[in-house]
């Protein structure tokens, strides 16, 4: 008989370093920070560390980098994340947010949106520290832990990166609906082949960040070949 394997699932070292001493602890990730197009989205999770490691990742067996995970795997297990938690929420900039202030600026807004989302879906749990994957850093309003490769290292990192993830997917599968011929459900945004071929052929979009080279390029106006702007 085969035995079947566990699989793989961020830990909680992190989080046993800093409890009891720190009891609602947020875990906060990102995802779209790369793209061309839509929201740059950020995650935060608290999950109930009064529960054993054990229990903890039974329910959440399989949360790990959300970027390691197929889609399948994040819907499924997204809704357990929600199911487990303290307390969870969502953040986002637009576009025309990071065009403005420039992609740090607007992840921590994000994160700052995220934790202010938390705190309104769940009016009794209030963050005493955070933990964040190493590209979120600043002054975020609360003591804070910022961990490169934290989605791979720390469970409570991980289940916000499943939630953003998952949550900006749904976004873009949207904007594919409002802008079909832009295949936005395929690529969500990133600077892929596919995308740049139908920018070069159908212009650029409101949702596209000009912040970004390739987008700046496709706009240039004195370029004779640059694709033209769509209202």
């Amino acid at each position: 008989m085969v035995k079947k394997r566990k699989p793989k699932t961020a830990g909680l070292t992190i989080e046993r370093e800093k409890y009891p001493e720190y009891r609602f602890i947020v875990g906060l990730d990102e995802a779209g920070r790369g793209a061309w197009a839509g929201d740059v989205v950020v995650g935060a999770v608290a999950l109930p560390l009064d529960w054993s490691d054990e229990a903890l990742m039974l329910e959440l067996a399989g949360v790990r980098d959300s970027k390691e995970m197929t889609a399948l795997s994040r819907k499924r297990l997204v809704i357990k994340i929600k199911e487990v938690a303290l307390a969870w929420g969502i953040g986002t900039a637009n576009s025309q947010q990071i065009d403005s202030m420039g992609i740090n600026p607007a992840t921590r807004l994000a994160l700052q949106t995220a934790l202010a989302d938390l705190m309104a879906r769940f009016p009794n749990f209030k963050p005493d520290y955070l933990l964040t994957d190493g590209l979120l850093k600043g002054d975020l309003g609360f003591p804070y832990q910022s961990i490169t490769g934290g989605d791979k290292l720390s469970l409570s990192i991980a289940a916000a990166s499943v939630l953003a993830k998952t949550w900006r997917d749904e976004m873009m599968v949207k904007l594919d609906e409002v802008y079909p011929h832009y295949r936005f459900g395929q690529h969500k945004g990133y600077g892929t082949k596919l995308h740049l071929e139908l920018i070069e052929e159908l212009g650029v979009l409101p949702i596209h960040r000009r912040y970004y080279r390739p987008i700046k390029n496709a706009i240039n106006p004195h370029s004779p070949d640059s694709p033209h702007l769509v209202n």
